[in-house]
Order: C-alpha cells, then sequence, then structure tokens
C-alpha cells in the first residue's frame, strides 16, 4: 500500500512566453506542493470555448501525502506567484497560468471548492491527451473507463498537437546512480519513512527491517540484563536472513535497492547492551557474518538529537519504546558516528535533520534528496 497520494495536475498557459510559464510552475509545484514523479509532452491546443490565443498544456503526476484540499490550495498560491489574478468573472479567459486538479488516486470528492476527478476532463483532449502519456493504471472512478477509453469516446474533436518534450525535476537528481543505499538513524529519526517516500518517488526495491516482530524486543526494554543476549543474537540472525533473502531477489548491478538498515548496526547496538564478554562471543559470529554481506554504495546516517528522538519516539507510541532513555539514544549515538569514522571504504554521507521535520515539510525531503545528489558523482 502506497504512503502517498497518486495525484494529476492538468497545466495550461496561453500568456507571455508559455513555455517559461508550464516550466516555471511545474518546478514550483516540484519544490513547494509535492514531488514531481512524471511529466507529459508539451501540447497546443486551440483556446476551448471561448476566442483567444492557442494554449500550451501538460499534465504532470504529484505525490503527495497531503489532502487534496490542502494542494488545491497550495496549487492556487502557486499561480498567484507566477502572476494568475483569478477574477470572479464567468466563463473562460485568457491566463498567464492555469492549474487545475484533475485525479486523487481513485477518489470521487464532492464538495463547494473541489471536485474530484474533475467533472469536465472527458470532454477536454488537453487534458486526456497529456494524461495518456503518464501511462498510469487508472480507471475513472465514475465511468469505470481507462484514459484512452475517455478518449476514444469524447466529444472534443480539437486538434491538439505535441510541441516538445518537458523536463522531469526529479530527473535531476540520479538517485538510481547508486545500486544499493542503506539508509540509518537512531531510534525515532525516521528512517524506514523516508525509505518508504523514496521507494515510491523513486520506483526503488525496499529492504525493511521487521524490528516489530522481535518477541524478545518488549521483554529486553522491561529487563535489559536479562534479555540483552538473545535479543541481540535474534537481531543478528534476522537481519542475516532478511538481507541474504531479499537482497538476492534483486540484481545490484541493476536495480535501485534502499534499505532502512545496514547490518553494522548489529554490532553498534550489541556493544552498547552486552557484558564484555557476551560481546566477544558475539564478534567473532558477526565477524563472520559480515564479510558474506553486499556493502551498500552509499551508507546515510540521519542524525537528529536526542530531544527529536525522544519527541519522536512518543509520538509514535509503541508501549515498549516509551521509557527509553535519553542517555541509551546518546549511546547509540556515538556508536554510529564511532562506527562511521572507522570506515574506510564505505562511502558515508551524515544528514543533520535535527530541525527537519522531511514527512510534513516537503522542503526538507527535498533537502535530503540534494544532500544525497551533492555525493553523486
Amino acid at each position: 500500500m502506497k504512503s502517498q497520494h497518486q495525484v494529476v495536475l492538468s497545466i495550461g498557459s496561453n500568456q507571455g512566453n508559455r513555455l517559461e510559464n508550464i516550466e516555471s510552475c511545474i518546478n514550483l509545484i516540484h519544490q513547494e506542493v509535492g514531488t514531481v514523479i512524471l511529466v507529459s509532452k508539451l501540447y497546443e491546443t486551440p483556446a476551448w470555448g471561448f476566442e483567444s490565443d492557442a494554449f500550451y498544456n501538460c499534465a504532470l503526476l504529484l505525490h503527495s501525502s497531503s489532502s487534496a484540499q490542502k494542494i488545491l490550495s497550495q496549487v492556487l498560491k502557486v499561480e498567484k506567484q507566477l502572476g494568475r489574478i483569478r477574477s470572479g468573472q464567468q466563463g473562460y479567459q485568457s491566463r498567464i497560468i492555469d492549474v487545475d486538479l484533475i485525479v486523487f488516486d481513485d477518489q470521487i470528492i464532492e464538495s463547494e471548492k473541489l471536485q474530484i476527478p474533475h467533472p469536465l476532463m472527458q470532454n477536454r483532449k488537453f487534458v486526456l491527451l497529456p494524461m495518456q502519456d503518464l501511462k498510469l493504471n487508472w480507471k475513472h472512478p465514475i465511468f469505470q473507463k481507462t484514459v484512452s477509453e475517455l478518449i476514444a469516446i469524447t466529444p472534443d474533436d480539437s486538434v491538439c498537437t505535441v510541441v516538445q518534450n518537458l523536463k522531469n525535476p526529479l530527473e535531476q537528481i540520479p538517485l538510481e546512480q547508486f545500486n544499493y543505499i542503506a539508509f540509518e538513524g537512531n531510534i525515532g529519526a525516521g528512517k524506514t519513512t523516508l525509505v518508504q517516500k523514496i521507494a515510491e518517488d523513486f520506483n526503488a526495491k525496499m529492504v525493511l527491517e521487521r524490528f516489530a516482530d522481535n518477541p524478545f524486543l518488549p521483554k529486553f526494554y522491561k529487563d535489559q540484563n536479562r534479555y540483552a543476549f538473545p535479543l541481540e543474537m535474534s537481531f543478528l540472525a534476522d537481519r542475516y536472513q532478511q538481507l541474504a533473502d531479499d537482497l538476492s531477489q534483486f540484481d545490484l548491478f541493476k536495480d535501485f535497492v534502499i534499505a532502512d538498515y545496514h547490518i553494522f548496526k548489529s554490532l553498534i547496538f550489541a556493544k552498547i547492551t552486552l557484558a564484555e564478554d557476551e560481546y566477544r562471543l558475539y564478534r567473532n559470529l558477526f565477524d563472520i557474518i559480515y564479510k558474506e554481506m553486499p556493502k551498500p554504495d552509499l551508507y546515510v546516517y540521519l542524525y537528529q538529537n536526542t530531544n527529536r528522538l525522544l519527541q519522536n519516539i512518543k509520538k509514535r507510541g509503541r508501549n515498549y519504546e516509551q521509557n527509553i532513555s535519553a542517555e541509551y539514544l546518546e549511546k547509540i549515538n556515538n556508536g554510529y558516528l564511532e562506527y562511521i569514522k572507522s570506515q574506510t571504504d564505505l562511502n558515508v554521507l551524515i544528514i543533520d535533520v535535527s530541525d527537519r521535520d522531511f514527512v510534513k515539510k516537503h522542503e526538507d525531503y527535498l533537502f535530503i534528496l540534494n544532500e544525497i545528489q551533492r555525493v553523486i558523482r
């Protein structure tokens, strides 16, 4: 199940430098509304319903966790930034930029300000033809027809011609140049949420840790001395098994794989939780396993300060985590930083996300993508 909404927007312009208007609009939407995943070709279409200069039109697919109403208000702000003044005048008019919300997942929304799917989309070639370029697996939830089927029966006989291809902002961030990226961070840093979002946006294969299935974890938080060794051994066995199984399904020379952990985290936690003699035994077993594991092309450590971690842990509400101390989190963080310093053959990137909220703030998510892009050679 996808964690983000799939949104289709239609963009048009018939005043000023139409191409520049459209390109600026796509970039602003990508920066301020959500991640632009796909962009159609650019079409020239005659003005519909009134006499005027021809329009340039395109469609794009957007990923966002915001509601349809929030996206609509953000899109209206983008129009305003680009010089659009919406008058109260009825009927069709020329415009610098026009952005319409066409599709929001497969939902039907009927409100005073918003109707989804757009009630006129089936009668508009300048919406349907660009949308067809996006090659979405989508059916109109009312008419139960694909975009191609809607084009075949549309009453609109206007001629829409392809002008050129348009740039997709996401193509400027070629993360898939790394075949295998591992994201790490302390408890509550948000690495799993980030990995799920990147996997959706970049169509990546995903490896997520199965931490919630470990029966020793709740017991460990109640009695650390008693359950530390069985906990760390079971985690090591499970991580090894999962990585061996999951990574063997992928071609690490061709597929783009992202994980929300790297097996070395086992040693970091074990060093903190185990007694000295237990740790020595554990380390012998770990070294044998570690040699067999594929190393990520990029290892990203999401650093977050202890206060934010404690807030995040409280917010997500897992009962067995609620008594985690600041001291324990600081030990884990120090363990990661010591490990990172010792790695000479691992491509490491540390990103400070202490003042970032990449779940709620789109610009913080783009900040992380741009930080990763900076290390792409």
